[in-house]
């Protein structure tokens, strides 16, 4: 009986929304949108609010409504196939999880290159235009929004104290530039989705993983991990897209509207998940975790790196990560992201 009476509501409220936009003046846009894990902030605090309360943001003008990876049972890899069948209006995703159709698409996030966030975002804002091409091209895709997860750290079963211990090691990843920095290392990679990283764990199959900050907390790793090893290989940099033939079908009022709204949501993006490192950090290995007053904290030993370890990052990110990455992508690739990121970064990329 409850839940026939939430239905009739919620059918109400649409009713009262697409009327609203009807007296407007246009028929309100329909969004069917797969957002990211439900299990992690990016999800729960900013992408699933945003759709679910833009009908109302709107007046109408937008209907929309979100599920994610966890409730459709996907596991990234096969997001943007999807968005180019139109299944999804609009999809969010990790470009790692789409650089096996093109190389391209992990230029704005290549391990171990950019160690702070204020620089990621220039990154990210320099690739912008490349990824846009990218996604319309091969995907018929609009790039819209670019957004990071916490820092990328390691998180180890065995002991680790330094770069030297991952020699030998198993390491899950999730991208391609991710296994090169764990080759780099004298590591092995081995792809494993996100939700089956805690039983690879437990079974030996990995002996580390990598992934953000506070994913690995919200995602309780710390229950098959105990060691939380601080070198920033990456960010996890997410895109939201929409299918092109959505897009194309809206008015030039109803595609500015939506985009500046959409990069509003991208600015709290960025300023919610700088904050959010180094109270993960804490929650994965301090005494108490802020997150909430009974939280529980990970228990885990933080490992920080030295600056021997920093030099050799330094190293293997530009004599392997860009040097491989830049054979996978051609020459006219790699030159330009010497001319947008490579300049950021003081850094260039060798095609041969």
């Amino acid at each position: 009986m409850f839940k026939t009476l939430r239905k009739l509501g919620a059918v109400t409220a649409a009713s009262l929304l697409v009327a609203t936009a009807a007296a407007a003046g246009g028929d309100p846009v329909k969004i069917n949108v797969i957002g990211t894990w439900n299990s992690m902030t990016n999800y729960n605090n900013r992408e699933a609010p945003f759709w679910r309360g833009l009908p109302k943001a709107s007046g109408g003008q937008f209907i929309s409504t979100i599920g994610s990876y966890s409730e459709f049972g996907l596991k990234g890899f096969e997001i943007m196939r999807l968005l180019k069948q139109g299944v999804f209006d609009y999809a969010y995703g990790l470009p790692g999880y789409v650089a096996a159709e093109d190389a391209v698409f992990e230029g704005g996030d290549l391990a171990a290159v950019t160690q702070d966030i204020e620089t990621e975002r220039k990154v990210a804002e320099a690739y912008f235009p490349v990824l846009e091409k990218a996604f319309a091209e091969i995907y018929n895709a609009k790039l819209l929004q670019l957004y990071p997860f916490p820092s990328q750290i390691l998180y180890c079963k065995p002991e680790i104290r330094g770069l030297a211990d991952l020699k030998g090691k198993k390491i899950r990843v999730y991208a391609t530039t991710l296994g090169d920095f764990v080759e780099g290392v004298g590591g092995t990679s081995v792809t494993v989705p996100f939700g089956e990283v805690i039983p690879a764990l437990e079974k030996g199959v990995v002996d580390c993983g990598i992934t953000g900050t506070m994913s690995a907390y919200t995602a309780k790793w710390y229950q098959a991990a105990d060691y939380a090893y601080t070198m920033r290989v990456g960010w996890g940099l997410a895109f939201g897209a929409m299918n092109m033939d959505k897009w194309n079908s809206m008015t030039a009022e109803q595609q500015a509207d939506l985009k500046a709204r959409l990069d509003k949501l991208t600015d709290r993006m960025w300023a919610e998940t700088a904050k959010e490192d180094d109270v993960a950090i804490q929650c994965l290995t301090g005494d108490s975790c802020p997150v909430a007053p009974d939280a529980p904290t990970g228990g885990m030993t933080l490992v920080t790196p030295t600056e021997e370890d920093l030099a050799a990052r330094d190293r293997i990110a530009q004599e392997v990560i860009l040097a491989r990455w830049a054979k996978r992508c051609g020459p006219d690739c790699a030159e330009t992201w010497n001319q947008t990121v490579g300049k950021i970064l003081g850094l260039t990329a060798k095609a041969d």
